[in-house]
């Protein structure tokens, strides 16, 4: 037997091992193929989700340029008082400014006690406290002075504070606080609280000072007005048709007066002056004066008179028929609102109607109260009645001036502050409002009141410039981070790359991986051919629109000038750039025409239907939406990686199979030179037995 034999398990002489390893290499040629493919599938669908997420976001871009939260609608409002009146400016705001005066902010009720001991016991009962519309009402037990106060603060809700002030290390002092400004938000203390607070000497009783008006024919003046309807022949305003008595007045069709009001009034603060009127319907005045008929006359020839004897002319001679008629036109009926009735006259003579917002009514009764602030009317001199009505009949009380505040029948001792409205002064008229936030005097504009103005004000409407241009900006840079993508995904050009100078190291690697892996794509070049079509396009909404194009804004693929008369290859890819300058000089002048450009109505229907930024949009939904471009190459993709790994899953299979089959082939031919080994050395043995016999 020749030499090189091996035992199975304890050598391998002929290398086995090594032989099904290198038959298994060829098995797996086709294996590793699949696995190479599913490598291939898995960067694509990576490639693609990447340009789908770089559009999304150019998307988003564009669309925020055209939507109705669009940048060019922002306004920015700035006060040149900021620390007395700031403002803030809605989308719809006009541009302008106008001039604000803050006579006073509004404020809240906030009353100090006297001195009380840290040890001091609230007494029980039924504690009220009122704010405005709003009630808090509680049965307390009695007990301490911290207690009260944590149970006032745990019933609160918004509308009262309780809080105790060290004033020594053994004394304190209660602070109640109204949450709420405005005079509509006074503190009323009722019941045990108004007694507690008498009591620590948070407040003193005092009667309500009141002013009653005497109005009669010799106070009365004379109004001179113009009618709500002029007419000629109707009979002129006049206090004739007013009457008095010591409670009330009556103001007859067509009546009206002028009082001056009190000096014991306008010379204080803090007076609110209410009446109360009804109305009633009246025969009208302007019954009965229908048509009527007048009989043309020829007029008298006249004569001459001498010493007694009258000659007369002959009549003259007229073509027009004797008692021919003409019609006349009857006088009409006047009927007006309650809020042109009742007026306040300043010093100057001007007159300022009491509206709808000075009147209240029960609901239970046929008349309307009348209540309003003598401080809402700066410098005003005279009460003014007129009832321009020709039907209607107007009885009203005798006004009543209060000071508002002696009205609760108590006043605070220690008050930190006093419940009072925010004054205004706008555009000269003035004022008054409960809250600090004003947002009904100018539209879509809210005042912010804080203190008191040394001087005139001046707020300012602006357009918000800055953020239209970070929008622009961003979506600048959005575009040029989808046309890059493409640019690497379709040319295989390492110069692509590397000219993108704002990617790291690790973001230039991850480009490599993908530069040219979809040259053959066509739906990419032609996705990027039509983006540049739209941002370059001109958009004419108007014959008479300065800006149409982005060029003209300076957004363009040669904005920086560069190159001038030469090649330059990134800006050939499509690029765009910014010229800051004339993109600032852009928005400053034309704001509106950028607008357009980016979302116009072409056809009236107020739906934007054409722009750089709808095109865009539109463009790009193809590719990104659910069922597009990019979804159904994910889609292939997502089938072809299927059949992949079955196909690497079978062929995985088989590999183990055939693996196992040649081990056991190889395997059986080691145990067959094995045994004929250990034969040849038997052989061998009783060989060498047989010649040592010799």
């Amino acid at each position: 037997m020749a030499d090189g034999l091996n035992i199975p398990g304890v050598s391998d002489k002929y290398k086995t091992n090594d032989l099904v390893k290198s038959l298994m290499e060829v098995e797996r040629i086709p294996l590793k193929r699949e696995e190479a493919n599913l490598e291939t599938y898995n960067k694509q669908q990576s490639a693609w989700r990447d340009i789908n997420q770089k559009m999304s976001s150019l998307r988003e871009s564009v669309k925020s340029l055209y939507s109705f939260e669009n940048p060019f609608s922002n306004k920015l409002a700035s006060s040149s008082d900021e620390f007395a009146v700031s403002v803030d400016a809605g989308r719809e705001a006009d541009f302008g400014s106008f001039k604000i005066d803050v006579l006073q902010p509004a404020q809240a009720d906030r009353f100090l006690s006297d001195e009380i001991g840290s040890d001091y016991n609230v007494p029980q009962g039924k504690y009220t406290f009122k704010v405005g519309k709003k009630t808090i009402e509680y049965n307390w037990k009695g007990g301490k002075l911290t207690d009260f106060v944590d149970s006032v603060n745990k019933r609160g809700n918004n509308t009262i504070k309780a809080s105790l002030i060290g004033v020594s290390p053994d004394k304190k002092s209660l602070l109640l606080e109204s949450l709420k400004t405005g005079e509509e938000n006074a503190l009323v203390l009722e019941n045990k609280a108004f007694d507690l607070a008498l009591k620590i000497g948070m407040i003193s009783e005092t009667k309500p000072e009141t002013t009653n008006f005497t109005i009669n024919q010799e106070s009365m003046k004379i109004t001179k007005t113009k009618d709500a309807v002029e007419q000629e022949g109707l009979e002129p305003i006049s206090k004739s048709r007013v009457s008095t008595t010591s409670r009330q007045i009556t103001i007859g069709a067509r009546g009206g007066f002028e009082t001056d009001l009190p000096e014991s009034i306008t010379s204080k603060k803090n007076q609110k002056i209410e009446f109360t009127f009804t109305e009633e319907k009246i025969k009208d005045i302007t019954e009965g004066t229908g048509s009527v008929k007048e009989v043309f006359q020829v007029p008298s020839a006249g004569g001459i008179e001498y010493e007694g004897i009258t000659v007369y002319n002959n009549l003259s001679e007229t073509t027009l028929p004797p008692g021919e008629e003409k019609k006349l036109e009857g006088l009409k009926s006047i009927e007006t609102s309650n809020e042109n009735i009742f007026f306040i006259k300043d010093i100057d003579g001007n007159e300022t109607a009491l509206t709808h917002q000075y009147f209240s009514s029960d609901g239970k009764t046929k008349s309307t109260k009348v209540s309003f602030k003598l401080d809402d009317f700066p410098n005003a001199k005279t009460l003014v009645v007129r009832n321009s009505n020709t039907g209607k009949e107007i009885t009203m009380t005798m006004p009543v001036a209060t000071d508002t505040r002696t009205s609760l029948g108590y006043k605070p001792n220690h008050a930190a502050s006093q419940a009072c409205d925010a004054k205004i002064r706008y555009e000269g008229i003035t004022l008054s409002r409960p809250s600090n936030d004003i947002d009904d005097v100018v539209p879509h504009i809210t005042l912010h009141v804080h203190e008191k103005t040394e001087k005139t004000a001046t707020v300012k409407i602006e357009p918000d410039t800055e953020s239209a241009k970070d929008a622009i900006i961003t979506f600048v840079g959005k575009y040029n981070q989808t046309i890059a993508e493409i640019n690497i995904l379709t040319t295989n050009k390492p110069e692509v790359i590397s000219e993108l100078d704002y990617l790291s190291k690790d973001e230039q690697e991850e480009a490599k991986e993908k530069l040219g892996m979809f040259q053959s794509e066509n739906s990419l070049r032609t996705g990027k051919t039509n983006l540049m079509q739209i941002v370059s396009g001109n958009y004419k909404f108007l014959d008479s629109a300065q800006i149409t194009m982005l060029s003209q804004i300076g957004v363009s693929t040669n904005a920086s000038g560069g190159t001038r008369g030469g090649y330059n290859p990134s800006q050939m890819r499509g690029y765009l750039e910014v010229d800051e300058k004339k993109l600032d000089q852009s928005l400053a002048s034309n704001l509106n025409d950028i607008k357009n450009i980016f979302g116009y109505d072409s056809d009236g229907d107020l739906i934007i239907d054409d722009g750089i930024g709808l095109k865009l949009d539109k463009q790009l939904s193809a590719w990104v939406q659910s069922g597009g471009i990019i979804n159904t190459k994910n889609q292939a993709i997502d089938s072809k990686i299927k059949a992949t790994n079955t196909k690497i899953t079978k062929l995985q299979t088989q590999l183990d199979r055939k693996e196992a089959e040649l081990k056991m082939k190889y395997a059986n031919m080691q145990g067959t030179l094995g045994g004929l080994e250990s034969q040849q050395n038997s052989i061998q043995n009783f060989a060498n037995q047989s010649n040592r016999s010799r």
